[in-house]
């Protein structure tokens, strides 16, 4: 200490060390950034694919809710345009959202007709369609959690200082969350008595 002090090198040696943890710590922030952001796309890569699965499934439960309902046509027209439109959406993740939405709405129409034709709720296409629909849709809320959590984790980083410095240098944005408005998710149930 006495050696840093009558060469006066002491203010010098304390200014290159908070440069060097500045620095440090900068570039250590950054790299969480970028983590974060791989993160997200990983995890939106993962909801693409469960979202390509339940498409696949579509038009075989439609043709074989066909058999059974001829006269239901404009519900099954419904149901593969709304598919259609989802598969192709690729905007962001609100407007991919949205018909996803659309595509939901018409599958629980798809389902509401076939209560009305017990062969078809018998046949064993028919469920075990309608198991694996389910299991996707399961996988694809799980999917969405965890793209949700990354979402969140970055929003947070880009948001908080002074990591948002960082983030403001290097234009890390926010992500979009993917939210699928499920109506009857939100409908208080009924009791009765």
């Amino acid at each position: 200490m006495m050696i840093f002090a009558q060469t006066g090198l002491l203010p010098l040696y304390v200014i290159i060390g908070i440069i060097l943890f500045i620095l440090i710590w900068a570039v250590a922030t950054y790299n969480v950034l970028v983590r974060l952001r791989q993160h997200c796309r990983e995890s939106w890569s993962g909801i693409d694919t469960e979202l390509r699965r339940r498409y696949d499934l579509i038009p075989n439960l439609v043709e074989t809710v066909k058999g059974y309902a001829a006269h239901e046509r404009e519900v099954l027209t419904a149901v593969t345009e709304a598919r259609n439109r989802a598969a192709a959406s690729t905007g962001s993740p609100a407007s991919q959202a949205k018909d996803e939405n659309a595509f939901v709405g018409s599958l629980r129409q798809l389902f509401a007709v076939s209560e009305g034709y017990p062969n078809l709720k018998a046949s064993e296409n028919f469920l075990q369609l309608q198991k694996e629909l389910a299991n996707t849709e399961d996988r694809i809320q799980a999917a969405r959690r965890f793209y949700n959590a990354n979402v969140r984790d970055i929003n947070t980083r880009v948001e908080v200082f002074p990591s948002n410095l960082i983030a403001g240098m290097f234009k890390f944005t926010k992500e979009e969350f993917f939210e699928i408005q499920d109506a009857g998710v939100r409908l208080l149930p009924q009791v009765k008595m």
